[in-house]
């Protein structure tokens, strides 16, 4: 089962001064506030330009174009209506997806302004882009066998923090792929043994430290919580090494050795969240009951491989999460971020890319995941398009629940980061109360 949660001017001069000074804006809505349609149903979309707090009537161009953040669906051009009435079209799609209204205002006297919506078409039976590989459950077994060969044996540095309450750490330990777990940790001081829920944070794209904040703030809803940098990477450098690192050697990270599932990036990435878990539950405070693991865009798509390939995990909360359906345009979608697989000259995936990659694409992962979740979906995402996402959501098989955003493209704002740590609360038993410290 799941659930959607839906989240008067006395001098004239003055006057014109004001009017000539206020901005166009333009607004994109659809007739529905959840943008939901059945197949075989159509969306209106509404376009509205505004000057200042007046809607502009006969002024300028608009140009009108339609896709499912692929192919075209159609385009038109035309003046504004007459009479201060907003421009309204309407569209529908034939298959599961999303419809993307993208528009273009150019006023008379100034420069081109955009705005997009996008409408949803029965995104519940988006399903898997390629089947997930007959031999996929054998190879992430065997990476983690090697894996279970590599002594834990953890580096912990302590680490000054305001808050006597608690303990933090740098902690590194040694990983299969080339490069260690790399992450702060911090607990609860004076915790009775197997007392403690754990939290795992993981980091969307990009190269830098890992966060002490997030550790610290698990630590104070009384959970065992460790935040983990994404590359294996020193914590708490100054910002030229990490910047040094981004210009060099882990420049695109994400396409390195991409060409086989053995060489790929990502392999040595999800290996480093299985041996975070193993970190984390072996602490003796561990409850050895729940392991939550939580992150968004990058981080997202790590949430959904540590649901899939590890048991120990009881909830997920990937926010808009990449690293999915990199199968995509094999059923005439988009590939999420990263677009790991390439088109070849004749328009067509790179076989071999496409083949290594089917065993990194957190959709598959998602698959065997049977831990409760929350995810978030941005309609108008073009990072990690929303079909993506769907794509990892409807292969779910826990309990889970999805907050659609109509409007929101690639974000992790305030009321989706509340949304998901109140629900890892009520997962681990906490009520917010109770976890204020």
């Amino acid at each position: 089962m799941y659930r959607v949660i839906m989240f008067c001017c006395l001098c004239p001069s003055l006057c014109i001064t004001v009017f000539a000074q206020a901005q166009y804006s333009l607004k994109v809505t659809t007739d529905r506030e959840d943008a939901m349609y059945q197949i075989g149903q159509k969306a209106t979309f509404g376009i509205t330009v505004k000057r200042g707090t007046q809607i502009v009537s006969g002024d300028g161009q608009l140009k009108i174009s339609f896709d499912d953040f692929l192919n075209s669906q159609g385009e038109s051009h035309g003046e504004m209506p007459p009479e201060g009435k907003p421009t309204q079209i309407t569209r529908g799609l034939k298959q599961p997806g999303f419809l993307r209204c993208l528009v273009t205002y150019t006023p008379k006297d100034g420069k081109p302004i955009r705005a997009v919506a996008s409408a949803a078409f029965f995104p519940e039976n988006i399903g898997l882009s390629l089947p997930v590989p007959d031999d996929f459950d054998d190879f992430w077994s065997e990476q983690k066998r090697q894996l279970a060969e590599i002594p834990l044996a953890p580096k912990l540095t302590s680490v000054g923090n305001a808050d006597t309450t608690i303990e933090c750490y740098d902690v590194q330990t040694p990983c299969l792929g080339g490069a260690p777990v790399s992450g702060y940790f911090a607990k609860p001081k004076n915790a009775a043994s197997k007392s403690l829920p754990a939290i795992l944070w993981v980091h969307g794209a990009g190269v830098r430290s890992s966060s002490l904040g997030n550790a610290v703030k698990g630590a104070k809803a009384d959970m065992l919580s460790m935040d983990i940098n994404a590359h294996g990477i020193p914590n708490g450098k100054p910002a030229p090494f990490y910047a040094e690192l981004n210009s060099g050697r882990l420049k695109n990270y994400r396409y390195t050795g991409r060409e086989s599932r053995d060489t790929s990036y990502f392999r040595g990435m999800y290996l480093r969240i299985v041996r975070a878990i193993d970190f984390l539950t072996a602490q003796p405070e561990w409850d050895s009951k729940h392991v939550v693991v939580i992150g968004h865009s990058q981080g997202g798509g790590q949430s959904l491989v540590a649901g899939g390939i590890d048991d120990r995990v009881t909830m997920i909360a990937p926010g808009v999460p990449a690293i999915c359906d990199h199968s995509g345009q094999v059923a005439g979608r988009i590939n999420g971020w990263p677009k790991l697989v390439p088109n070849r000259a004749d328009g067509k995936p790179d076989p071999q890319i496409l083949q290594a990659a089917r065993y990194v694409d957190a959709v598959n992962f998602a698959t065997r995941c049977n831990a409760d979740a929350i995810m978030s979906i941005g309609f108008i995402d073009a990072v990690c398009p929303p079909s993506s996402c769907y794509a990892a959501y409807n292969a779910l098989t826990g309990e889970k629940s999805v907050i659609n955003k109509p409007l929101m493209g690639h974000a992790a704002p305030a009321d989706i980061q509340a949304a998901f740590f109140a629900e890892v609360l009520r997962h681990v038993g906490r009520t917010p109360e109770e976890s204020a410290r």
